[in-house]
């Protein structure tokens, strides 16, 4: 290896990757499984890497992420690093292992007997999920995940907006539009090799940030208030418009979406739950750092975003990480006991958004954690499993995100003239809401609604994606009411009364 570069080993991926000295770890590592939700500032522990062989500088951003134990032992933020430099050198750093389970949907769906293939896509803020479906029949004939590559550039659609709006070091803007367009165009190829003349169409669905960002709308209009954007019809591009490799004449469509943060997706996950169609009432909880909340029937739907930040991906939580090995994903408690299930069944190194709200049921519980969110006895810590605890500011940040969910919840459920006795079903979305255990859901007051009605709902944006082009035409909606809760006089009364924790039963 030449002496101007350094060879470094990421565990436990079990990748090396050689780049020249000094180029900043941020650049050198965001393609290969390493995230960084704060966008490369150092505000969050998103991007911490321990040295095991070889040494990196401790940074000012590194004194205020880790306590000198875990500096001693290595931690560092790679968003803050810099390859060494001078000598040739090898890194060994354990990072964390950021592979994790994308949803799909393999619900059953009959076709419209239109000719040729069709490719659905989900497009996530973090996760993409793409499925190739025969037109005629429905069935599913392939599927592709992969995470969204536009991660680097921070784990939330405001960071993202931020990175786009920004001038960069050199001057010039960071064009996530090409990362966009350049990553599903290679999942597409993927799917349709070999047949990709028998492609008639690409349907797309996502939030309102990734359909300005994939169809290269104007994104200043979403990073202020109101954030309402005058860009939110449907988009079509031909293939070659891409840069896909797909026959001339398929088209490629972006789906509308219905209002500020409120995008496509939701309106697929509305065909989906069937709550178009249905004469009772119906709710979609689409839980993430944007909660997505509709409600309605046949006769009218109201839905609106709330800003629930990133606890429920434990983004914003101390040791927290995503769902993947080391992970504490489920908490149960039985005597008095906390059992921790980790991913992996290794030991455990951080907690993910499902084993946060286990945790924080089981603390409610017990009544080391009050209604109030303090722990009790004054401590500042709530011990999990192993070395992984809760602090008293974690708690705090799980309260903001489920206020800011239950307060959406309810007021849209008052706009419809609807009590959470009158509906049928409370569909949760999405990833996060397909593995959160309801019983915790509710212990912590996210929703107050009969248990019976709730359920997972898995990935409703892309069943729904496949139901919109399966459709011979698109199916006949009610009218959908987009609701600006920031603007809503009572979301700040209703939002700080729902910041405590339900008093348990009985209390």
């Amino acid at each position: 290896m030449s002496a101007d570069r350094v060879r470094i080993r990421l565990e436990p991926l079990a990748v090396e990757v050689n780049v020249p000295c000094r180029t900043p770890l941020m650049a050198a590592l965001s393609g290969h499984g390493i995230e960084f939700p704060c966008g490369g500032t150092g505000g969050c522990e998103g991007c911490g890497v321990r040295v095991l062989a070889g040494s990196l500088p401790i940074s000012d951003a590194d004194r205020t992420a880790f306590s000198k134990e875990q500096l001693n032992g290595g931690w560092r933020l790679a968003c803050q690093a810099r390859a060494p430099g001078g000598v040739a050198e090898s890194l060994v750093l354990e990072c964390q292992q950021w592979r994790m389970d994308v949803l799909t949907d393999s619900t059953g769906l009959a076709g419209a007997g239109k000719k040729g293939l069709g490719i659905a896509i989900d497009l996530g803020t973090t996760t993409i999920a793409a499925q190739i479906v025969d037109l005629a029949t429905g069935n599913v004939l392939g599927v592709e995940t992969a995470l969204n590559p536009q991660a680097p550039f921070g784990s939330d659609v405001m960071s993202r907006i931020r990175a786009v709006l920004t001038n960069g070091e050199d001057g010039g803007r960071t064009d996530l539009t090409l990362v966009a367009r350049a990553a599903l165009g290679q999942m597409v190829a993927r799917l349709a090799r070999g047949r990709e003349g028998e492609v008639a169409e690409v349907f797309l669905v996502g939030n309102t940030v990734m359909h300005h960002l994939f169809c290269g709308c104007d994104l200043e209009p979403l990073s202020h208030v109101p954030f309402a954007s005058p860009d939110l019809g449907v988009k079509s591009f031909r293939p070659q418009d891409l840069g896909w490799t797909l026959a001339a004449d398929c088209t490629v469509r972006f789906a509308r979406c219905l209002g500020g943060f409120v995008g496509s997706d939701i309106l697929a996950g509305i065909i989906a739950t069937g709550m178009a169609r249905s004469n009772e009432f119906i709710a979609l909880v689409d839980l993430g750092t944007n909660g997505e909340i509709a409600i309605g029937n046949r006769d009218g739907v109201v839905c609106a975003s709330t800003a629930a930040g990133p606890a429920f991906e434990a983004g914003s939580i101390r040791m927290g990480m995503r769902a993947a090995t080391g992970a504490i994903a489920y908490v149960t408690q039985s005597g008095g006991k906390m059992t921790a299930t980790v991913i992996g069944d290794v030991e455990p190194r951080g907690i993910c958004g499902s084993g946060l709200v286990d945790a924080v049921a089981a603390g409610l519980q017990s009544g080391v954690i009050l209604a109030s969110g303090r722990i009790a006895g004054g401590s500042k810590v709530f011990p999990v499993a192993g070395p992984v605890v809760l602090y008293q500011a974690d708690i705090r940040e799980l309260q903001l995100a489920k206020a800011a969910i239950a307060s959406g919840f309810k007021l849209l459920l008052r706009r419809v003239g609807a009590k959470a006795g009158e509906l049928k079903s409370v569909r949760l979305g999405g990833a996060f809401g397909n593995y959160l255990q309801i019983g915790s859901a509710l212990r912590i007051g996210l929703l107050d609604v009969p248990r019976p009605v709730v359920h997972a709902g898995g990935n409703t944006a892309l069943r729904g994606a496949k139901m919109l082009m399966l459709a011979a035409e698109e199916p006949s909606l009610p009218v959908i009411e987009h609701v600006s809760l920031a603007a809503d006089p009572g979301f700040q009364d209703e939002f700080v009364n729902c910041m405590s924790f339900p008093e348990k039963d009985g209390a």
